[in-house]
């Protein structure tokens, strides 16, 4: 399997922060590989600035676009928990969950548009 997109890792984020603990991105990045059934080469394959794993790249946006949304909270460097707002999302099971989804929360196009 490729290395999926960082919209493909938004719901399985929330989902493993469901908890309601503390989770450092290094336990998400564990926790989604494996669910992704991630190979050894796959999770270790550089973007081409060759500064960090593809994969790990895109965890991160992942979690910052549910930052952004007020789906996550990050109250200290690499950790991460779930919002009440995230939890009441989750209560409605969405399929799925991407940046057109997070266009609803208006922190996350207030987002977008600064950085476009």
């Amino acid at each position: 399997m490729a290395v999926p997109d960082y919209q493909s890792l938004m719901l399985p984020l929330m989902k493993m922060a469901s908890d309601e603990k503390d989770h450092t991105l290094q336990d998400a990045y564990t926790t989604l590989a494996a669910q992704f059934k991630l190979s050894d080469a796959e999770r270790n394959e550089v973007l081409p600035s060759g500064r960090q794993s593809k994969f790990q790249n895109r965890a991160g946006w992942a979690r910052t676009y549910l930052k952004k949304a007020g789906l996550l909270e990050t109250p200290a460097r690499s950790i991460f928990h779930i919002t009440k707002r995230g939890l009441e999302v989750l209560k409605t099971n969405p399929v799925s969950i991407n940046a057109a989804f997070l266009r609803q929360f208006p922190e996350f196009v207030a987002f977008q548009k600064a950085t476009h």
